[in-house]
């Protein structure tokens, strides 16, 4: 299974692979997204290219984005939550299923605490990733971000499994 996660942001979006075979997990790549343009619709249009681009070429067969925190500023929540949509529609448009994640739950998944700093999230993700070119923060919370999904889904496929084998 190979999984794309996206840590949006209106100036960048931070993206990155894994893949899962046999419970292993393996980097494929990461980056960020720049947004460019003059107005709103501009860098949210940016971001949709470049994230396009990006699951054109690691076609990933499912995505985790994280979900928006609110903060004091509202008007930056609400832009925030712009990209997160670009984020989100990218993946359905492709037909991938997106999973969603709070920002604690990626934290405890990859480090073991929900309150972890950015500094431990970044250690753990290269950790679990030895030999991965981090391309920055960014991408180190959406590899983060990839990392709690292949978990969850692992998890659930193991449910599945169980109760298959009761129910027989």
């Amino acid at each position: 299974m190979r999984v794309i996660g996206i840590d949006p942001g209106l100036r960048i979006t931070g993206w990155g692979v894994i893949e899962t075979v046999s419970g292993r997990i393996a980097h494929v790549a990461n980056g960020v997204c720049l947004s460019e343009g003059a107005d709103l619709a501009a860098r949210l249009l940016s971001l949709h290219s470049q994230l396009t681009e990006v699951l054109a070429r690691h076609a990933p067969d499912t995505a985790a984005v994280e979900q928006t925190f609110v903060n004091r500023d509202a008007a930056g929540t609400l832009k925030l939550g712009q990209a997160r949509g670009i984020a989100m529609l990218v993946p359905a448009a492709a037909g991938l299923p997106v999973g969603e994640y709070a920002p604690n739950a990626v934290k405890k998944a990859v480090v073991g605490v929900g309150h972890a700093d950015k500094r431990q999230v970044d250690h753990m993700v290269r950790l679990m990733l030895p030999g991965a070119e981090i391309a920055g923060p960014d991408a180190a919370d959406a590899l983060a971000i990839a990392l709690c999904h292949a978990h969850h889904q692992q998890s659930a496929g193991r449910l599945a499994a169980a109760l298959a084998r009761a129910g027989a």
